[in-house]
């Protein structure tokens, strides 16, 4: 039964809906429309630091066929001149290029010709999200769930959990699960004894 219970579900697959844009709208709103076939440019580079949500959207995007391509600062010379034939090769196709970096496209040291295309699309940095925004989208998501979620258990959840949206969001269904089981409402104990229960197995 405690196996059952401390069961935290792995976070849902990435999609553009599950994604909390924060201070991201623009981005966002231009990735549907690309995906979307809506006439937007075909070509956009994301870039942000670690946890800002890139991999969360080239994941969404992929998963509905657009082409994709993660960590171009990580590219060694013979991946940059095949990224750069691709983007040629769907450029002449009319196709979707999502890619991301940790930088814009100049200030990587990749290739001359590669910098060049990637930034002729539109390109974004992505913003983590602040406190209050990952407060914002805990709520919500308990709200969708039909969850009561008081204040201080979400201040709890930001001041001593990870802090990566996905583990947020996973321990937030656990606590919800076992306090329909036992039939009391959310409060900071009962998550602190989940989360002790959880280490001790």
């Amino acid at each position: 039964m405690k196996q059952l219970l401390l069961d935290i579900k792995p976070a849902a697959a990435p999609s553009l809906q599950n994604f909390v844009a924060g201070r991201n709208a623009e981005g966002l709103a231009s990735l549907y429309g690309a995906v979307g076939g809506h006439g937007q440019p075909s070509f956009i580079y994301l870039w942000g630091e670690k946890g800002s949500g890139k991999s969360h959207l080239l994941s969404a995007c992929e998963a509905i066929g657009a082409r994709v391509v993660d960590d171009v600062h990580l590219l060694n010379n013979d991946a940059q001149i095949e990224l750069f034939n691709t983007y040629n090769q769907i450029k002449a196709e009319d196709g979707i290029l999502i890619t991301a970096g940790l930088h814009t496209p100049t200030q990587m040291g990749l290739r001359d010709d590669l910098a060049t295309r990637l930034a002729w699309g539109l390109v974004y940095q992505l913003h983590p999200l602040n406190d209050d925004e990952k407060a914002q989208a805990l709520k919500q998501h308990a709200k969708e769930r039909g969850m009561n979620l008081p204040n201080e258990v979400v201040d709890y959840c930001l001041r001593y959990l990870r802090r990566d949206l996905p583990t947020l969001m996973a321990t937030l269904d656990a606590l919800d699960e076992w306090s329909l089981i036992e039939k009391k409402p959310v409060t900071v104990p009962m998550l602190r004894k989940l989360l002790q229960l959880n280490l001790a197995l």
